[in-house]
């Protein structure tokens, strides 16, 4: 494997810090536990364009921005769908995440209440309010913003966890929505085979262009051991994001297009050579790569490089989701 330089990104923290004093909101009525944010309410959406101008969406849902902050809690905390530093989070996110996919796509965004950081029963909780506001987003989103075009799921961390109810439950029960789906990017959780096995309309990717499938890997350093990592399970499949393979073959990062990581001088993401390489280990579920970040606390477990994962692969996403779109329109030409 090549060896890599090393660059320090604590500035990925610094810029959700120097976000804090731009979020914008409308405070919303208290809701009810068991009831749907309102998505007719256009300050529940992070992102709407008024302009549509690509031929396909994306839809997408943000990773863990809510951060406990009650250092008494004795349980999981969902916040309210205005929570100020859940949103600044978000933002942040956005920034380095779904940004990836606007050369191709008109990109969609909702607020959602999440849970925060709490470690036990996340499927179980998160199944909870988190899902009934992203599945309520998506239903709003597919009745008036879509118009029938086709469209991508994107999503990281909680939101990949919320997405896998998404295309289990909403999917399975709208059929004619499901077949105008061109990939659903589930990154940063687990998808294995009884997850799809209990879900046989479901399919994951076997290379870069099918469409209708499921894209997902969790990348982690060589040394972490085998389940060891909380975000996923050992039974994950994954496919390489350089190569858009599933074998175990090592792609240097020189195959790659590119990654988005921070100018330490200005604070700002910026396109740089790719910096990570990639290899699939199944007997692990992860995506292995030798590349080096100083200067950044794993906020989950030592060399789990779960906030990376769109980072390290930015310009390869971005690539891949343009040759989705262009398979999936060929193949309704035929």
């Amino acid at each position: 494997m090549e060896k890599k330089s090393t660059i320090g990104v604590v500035a990925v923290i610094l810029v959700v810090v120097l976000l804090l004093g731009t979020t914008f909101f409308v405070m919303n009525k208290p809701a009810v536990a068991n009831e749907a944010t309102d998505y007719s309410n256009e300050n529940n959406w992070m992102y709407a364009p008024k302009v549509i101008n690509k031929t396909v969406d994306v839809f997408y849902l943000y990773p863990t921005t809510n951060w406990q902050t009650n250092a008494n809690a004795t349980g999981p905390e969902i916040c309210t769908i205005d929570n100020s530093s859940m949103r600044t989070g978000a933002q942040s996110a956005y920034e380095r995440q779904a940004t990836a996919f606007l050369p191709v796509a008109n990109v969609f965004a909702p607020y959602y209440r999440q849970m925060d950081m709490w470690p036990n029963n996340r499927d179980q909780i998160t199944a909870g309010i988190p899902t009934t506001d992203c599945t309520a987003a998506f239903d709003y989103y597919i009745k008036n913003f879509n118009d029938g075009r086709p469209y991508i799921l994107a999503s990281h961390s909680q939101g990949s966890t919320v997405m896998t109810n998404i295309l289990s439950g909403y999917l399975k029960d709208n059929p004619a929505v499901y077949t105008r789906m061109v990939v659903a990017y589930v990154i940063g959780y687990t998808v294995n085979n009884t997850y799809l096995d209990n879900n046989p309309h479901l399919k994951f990717a076997v290379g870069a262009n099918d469409t209708g499938v499921i894209v997902s890997y969790n990348t982690e350093t060589p040394n972490v051991p085998a389940g060891t990592n909380p975000v996923h399970a050992t039974d994950t499949i994954t496919i390489n994001p350089i190569s858009w393979s599933r074998f175990e073959v090592h792609v240097p990062a020189s195959a790659g297009l590119g990654s988005l990581m921070v100018n330490l001088t200005t604070g700002a993401y910026e396109k740089v050579p790719q910096y990570a390489d990639a290899q699939i280990n199944n007997s692990k579920g992860s995506l292995i790569t030798t590349a080096i970040v100083t200067g950044f606390p794993m906020p989950i477990a030592p060399g789990v490089l779960h906030s990376f994962d769109y980072m390290f692969y930015y310009y390869d996403l971005q690539a891949n989701a343009g040759d989705r779109i262009t398979s999936y329109f060929a193949s309704r030409q035929k």
